[in-house]
């Protein structure tokens, strides 16, 4: 099989040749920039850089997949947030969130011609010309997550609490800017869409995402025309019975979650993704412990194995290499 061919397998449960390997989110790191030459913050804003620097997810890690946008930030900016692209050893943040109530939500006309917005389609189409054999995997956020770099965590929180239906009329102006960008995506040439809705465990409860979030991801599943990885963070263990009836392909999932459990809980209905754990494992621990808990992923039934979520930026490549190199 081809790492595309392959990837694409494992995301409908298919038999693959070997295990599929491969990331969801982001796994550049210092090391990774120094290897290629393309660095934080220019490679958030530059697609040749952008490219370069996902490209070293294949290349040098020898995962099946190239995912190209690092930070959570793009939409953020294009929707009028004000953002810190970061530095080489700091991610991008939101530090302006402009809205205080549904109608101050404004989707311009022009947002996907906005070089946020721009960047990582030119980047895909970078990649797809020069990895035609590779799964490119493209990135969009929920309404959840737009949601909550438009009015803040803590304010969007307290308003599911404090007035759902506006909360309810917030999401729904937001799912939009969700699938048109993935399209746009998918037409620059990503295989794969990671949806990341941080619906997270820890701040969500399963009712509520049931409630509010549950029936934008089953249109999700049927208006985004390629494969959709759903990627929440946090113990999702309550939320797992409802992510597996979205009908979206895949749910990538943390470490809080055991892998076997997440199996069980999931059962047949969808595939799974991960969630190799990033503090203590991959930035603190070593191959042999890396290679280790890869392969009781793989023995717990996880389709795609790798990292739970993006990579802390000081996280050793021969760790993020011991994946691939354990599987195969």
């Amino acid at each position: 099989m081809t790492e595309r061919e392959r990837i694409l397998a494992a995301l409908q449960r298919r038999p693959t040749d070997l295990p599929a390997v491969g990331n969801a989110v982001s796994i550049a790191t210092v090391e990774l920039m120094d290897a290629t030459g393309c660095a934080f913050p220019e490679a958030h804003q530059d697609p040749e850089l952008m490219a370069g620097l996902a490209a070293a997810g294949h290349e040098i890690l020898g995962y099946d997949t190239i995912a190209p946008m690092f930070s959570v930030q793009h939409e953020a900016d294009a929707l009028g947030c004000e953002v810190d692209w970061g530095r080489r050893d700091m991610m991008p943040d939101c530090t302006v969130h402009p809205c205080r109530c549904a109608a101050d939500v404004e989707i311009r006309v022009d947002v996907f011609r906005h070089p946020a917005m721009v960047v990582p389609c030119d980047a895909l189409r970078l990649l797809r010309e020069r990895f035609p054999d590779v799964a490119l995997v493209g990135k969009v956020f929920g309404p959840w997550t737009l949601a909550y770099h438009l009015f803040g965590v803590e304010r969007f929180l307290m308003m599911t609490l404090d007035d759902p239906e506006e909360v309810r009329l917030i999401l729904d102006k937001l799912a939009p800017v969700t699938v048109i960008y993935a399209r746009e995506q998918i037409k620059a040439g990503a295989d794969v869409i990671t949806l990341a809705d941080h619906a997270t465990g820890d701040l969500v409860s399963a009712a509520m995402y049931r409630d509010m979030l549950w029936p934008i991801h089953k249109r999700f599943a049927t208006e985004i025309p390629c494969p959709v990885i759903l990627h929440i963070c946090g113990d999702t263990a309550e939320h797992i019975p409802f992510i597996s009836r979205t009908g979206l392909a895949c749910f990538h999932f943390e470490s809080k979650v055991p892998a076997s459990q997440a199996r069980w809980l999931a059962g047949d209905r969808i595939a799974l993704m991960g969630n190799l754990n990033n503090p203590e494992l991959l930035l603190r621990g070593g191959p042999d412990e890396v290679a280790e808990e890869a392969r009781s992923c793989l023995r717990a039934g996880v389709e795609i194995i790798g990292p739970e979520c993006a990579v802390p930026l000081t996280t050793p490549t021969e760790n993020l290499q011991a994946i691939a190199t354990a599987l195969r």
